[in-house]
């Protein structure tokens, strides 16, 4: 009878893959949680005219301005100062000198405006609004409105 002592030369070369797998689910779980929570987008609500959609296959470069008035060229945040910089050395701009310009609906008028002439100071000659299409218009409601508030002049 021969005993085998542990000082032999063999070596075992299989993989053990149960640590690689137990990595690869807990890697799935902590993906599978955060990946709702990464939404890149700006939370606006966007007028609604009868509009057509414009179709742009290589996508637009869009300024998106908050209700808070934080701004985002392109879905990342610059400041209110920045942005005629970012803009000009944008290099979309400087090819097709165009920007498409999406404001929140209850923003006021005043900061769209404000808007427009930074992309103008910037080398931009094309400037277009983004709206949420729709069929009919509420034209009652703003009659309504109009109805009920005292007639004034623009800038009086």
């Amino acid at each position: 009878m021969s005993f085998k002592t542990g000082g032999g030369d063999d070596l075992n070369s299989e993989i053990n893959v149960t640590p690689m797998v137990d990595v690869m689910l807990v890697l799935l779980i902590i993906f599978m949680i955060t990946a709702p929570m990464m939404n890149t987008g700006v939370s606006l609500e966007l007028p609604q005219v009868t509009a057509q959609n414009v179709e742009d296959p290589e996508g637009k470069l869009v300024l998106s301005i908050a209700k808070d008035d934080k701004i985002f060229l392109g879905g990342t945040q610059v400041t209110w100062k920045g942005l005629e910089d970012k803009l000009k050395t944008n290099e979309r701009v400087k090819r097709e000198s165009a920007l498409y310009i999406e404001a929140d609906n209850a923003l006021l008028y005043g900061r769209v405006v404000t808007a427009m002439a930074i992309a103008k100071n910037a080398g931009v000659t094309r400037v277009m609004m983004l709206t949420t299409p729709t069929d009919t218009l509420n034209l009652d409601m703003l009659d309504q409105n109009v109805a009920g508030a005292a007639p004034s002049l623009p800038g009086k």
